[in-house]
C-alpha cells in the first residue's frame, strides 16, 4: 500500500540541467542576454512569393538550390547488364529523345525551392486517375515526365495508403489545382508520380506543410541575410572611403542670411571641386581649413568570410562549388569536392535509384514490349574526373593487373576484355571493344591451366651425364690452385 502524503501538498520547483553560476550570472537560467535566446518557427517555406523572389534575386540562393540537382543529374548512369547493344542504345537514346534528364533536374530543383514536388509520368490512352500497371503499357505510349511543384499540386489528405509497405499513410491521390499553363484539373494516382520532398520534416511538421518537406532556403534565411547585410554595408562603406571636409568662419551665418553671401559660398565650393578635379588644386580662404579622412576596411573580409562559410554549411555545398571561388592557401579545393561529390552519390542512391529503375522498365516495356531483365542492374557514373596524369596511372596500373592475371591463368580472354571494356570510363582504355569482339573471344581455359588433350614432352636424345668421377687431371703448372676431376 501506498503512503499517505501527511506533509504538506508538494510544489513545484524549478530545475536546471545545464551549467548555471549565479555569483557571474552565467548560464541559461540566469538574467543575462544570452538567456533570453531561443528559436522561433519562420515558416519561410509557406511564404511562395518571397522564396521565389529570393531564388531570382540572389545568385547565392539559386546556386543552393540548383547546384545539387544540376550534380545528381549531370553525368546520367551507366548500364552494367549484359543486354542486348541495341537494346542499350534504344534505352538511352529514350532518355534524350524525351529530355527526362532535364525533367528530373527540374523536378528535384522545385523540390528543393518549395519543399516539395512530383514528376507525373505520362502514359498516352491511361487515366491518371488509376493505378499504374506496368503490363499494360503500350508500344510507344511513354511519353515523358512532366514536373509538378507542391503549389500546383495538392495531397488527398483523405485517401490513405493503406497496403503495408513504403508508401503506407501516404495519400493515395494528388489533385491538379492550376489549370491556366494547360493541364487538366486531373486526380492523379501515387503510382503515376514521382515524389521528392526538399527536407522531410518529422510528422507533426510536416502536418504545417500540407504533408510536403521544407524549402532549403528557409534553414540558410538567417545566415543569408546576414551575409548580404555585411556586403551591403561593406559595399556602401566604399563611397565613405574617402571623405573631405572645409572649416569655414560664419559658415551658419551665411547661410542663415542667404542672398548673395550664400551664392557666393556656392560658388567657391564649386570652385574648388573644379579645380581639384582638373589642376589637382585647392583654392581656399586664409582663414578656411582643409581636411581629408580616410577609412579603414581591416577585418570586412574575416566577417564576410565566415558568413561565407557558414551559408556554406548550412546547404552542404563547399565554397568552391557554391560561390565559385578559387581555393585559398595550400588547399587545392580537390578534397573539399570529393567528400562533396561522396554526398552526391549518397542522395543519387537514396532519391534517384528507385524512380530511375521504375523509368527504366517503363521504357523497356514501351519500347521493347517486354519487362527488364531480373539481374538488370546500373551505376551512376562518377562525378569525381581525375587528372590526366592520375587518369594514366591508373590506367598502366589496371592493364597490367588484367594482364598478370590473364597470364597467370586467374581470368580468361573474353572476361580480360569485359574487365577491360568495363573499365573504360575511368581508364579511357578499352571503350572501342564491342559485344562482337567479346563474343568471338575465345573463351578457352587461360595459358598455365593444364587440359586432357596436353601433348607429351619431347624426350631428349642420348645418354644421361654421368656423375662418377674418373680420375683427378694432371697438373700442367704451378699456377693451378686447385686439382679438376672429370667425369664419365
Amino acid at each position: 500500500m501506498g503512503r499517505k502524503n501527511r506533509g504538506s501538498a508538494s510544489t513545484s520547483q524549478a530545475t536546471a540541467d545545464s551549467y548555471d553560476n549565479f555569483m557571474a550570472r552565467v548560464g541559461m537560467q540566469q538574467p543575462n542576454q544570452h538567456a533570453a535566446s531561443t528559436y522561433r518557427a519562420n515558416f519561410t517555406s509557406r511564404n511562395r512569393l518571397q522564396i521565389e523572389w529570393a531564388y531570382r534575386s540572389s545568385a547565392i540562393i539559386g546556386s543552393a538550390v540548383d547546384a545539387i540537382a544540376d550534380d545528381m543529374t549531370r553525368k546520367g548512369i551507366r548500364i552494367t547488364s549484359e543486354i542486348d547493344p541495341k537494346h542499350r542504345g534504344i534505352i538511352e537514346s529514350k532518355f534524350d529523345e524525351l529530355e527526362l534528364w532535364d525533367r528530373m533536374n527540374d523536378t528535384i530543383k522545385w523540390s528543393r525551392l518549395y519543399g516539395g514536388a512530383v514528376g507525373f509520368i505520362m502514359i498516352e490512352g491511361q487515366a491518371p486517375m488509376t493505378p499504374l500497371r506496368l503490363e499494360t503499357i503500350g508500344n510507344g505510349r511513354f511519353k515523358g515526365v512532366l514536373p509538378l511543384d507542391r503549389w500546383m499540386i495538392n495531397p488527398v489528405l483523405t485517401r490513405r495508403i493503406k497496403e503495408m509497405g513504403p508508401n503506407l499513410g501516404k495519400p493515395e491521390f494528388y489533385d491538379v489545382v492550376t489549370t491556366a499553363t494547360g493541364i487538366p484539373a486531373w486526380r492523379i494516382h501515387h503510382s503515376r508520380l514521382i515524389r521528392f520532398d526538399g527536407v522531410t520534416l518529422p510528422y507533426q511538421q510536416a502536418i504545417t506543410e500540407n504533408e510536403w518537406g521544407m524549402s532549403v532556403v528557409e534553414r540558410i534565411w538567417d545566415r543569408l541575410t546576414a551575409f548580404d547585410s555585411a556586403t551591403m554595408g561593406a559595399a556602401q562603406l566604399v563611397y565613405k572611403a574617402h571623405l573631405r571636409t572645409m572649416k569655414i568662419k560664419k559658415l551658419r551665418e551665411l547661410i542663415a542670411m542667404g542672398g548673395k553671401a550664400y551664392d557666393a559660398l556656392l560658388k567657391n565650393m564649386d570652385l574648388v571641386r573644379l579645380y581639384q578635379s582638373n589642376e589637382g588644386l585647392t583654392l581656399l580662404d586664409g582663414e578656411d581649413e582643409f581636411e581629408t579622412h580616410q577609412y579603414s576596411f581591416s577585418g570586412l573580409d574575416d566577417v564576410i568570410s565566415q558568413f561565407a562559410e557558414q551559408i556554406s554549411g548550412a546547404v552542404g555545398i563547399p565554397l568552391v562549388r557554391l560561390f565559385g571561388q578559387s581555393p585559398k592557401g595550400f588547399s587545392t579545393g580537390d578534397a573539399d569536392l570529393a567528400n562533396y561529390y561522396d554526398g552526391i552519390g549518397t542522395q543519387q542512391e537514396r532519391r534517384l535509384r528507385h524512380p530511375l529503375r521504375r523509368l527504366l522498365d517503363i521504357i523497356h516495356r514501351s519500347e521493347l514490349d517486354k519487362p527488364l531483365p531480373d539481374d538488370f542492374t546500373f551505376e551512376f557514373n562518377p562525378l569525381w574526373q581525375m587528372s590526366d596524369v592520375d587518369r594514366s596511372t591508373v590506367a598502366v596500373n589496371m592493364t597490367n593487373a588484367i594482364s598478370t592475371a590473364l597470364n597467370d591463368g586467374l581470368l580468361t580472354q573474353k572476361a580480360a576484355m569485359t574487365d577491360l571494356r568495363e573499365a573504360s570510363d575511368v581508364t579511357g582504355i578499352g571503350a572501342s571493344i564491342t559485344d562482337e569482339d567479346i563474343n568471338n573471344a575465345a573463351d578457352e581455359p587461360p595459358p598455365g591451366i593444364g587440359g586432357d588433350d596436353d601433348e607429351e614432352p619431347v624426350k631428349a636424345g642420348g645418354d644421361p651425364v654421368s656423375n662418377q668421377p674418373t680420375q683427378d687431371s694432371a697438373s700442367r703448372g704451378g699456377y693451378r690452385k686447385w686439382r679438376l676431376r672429370w667425369f664419365k
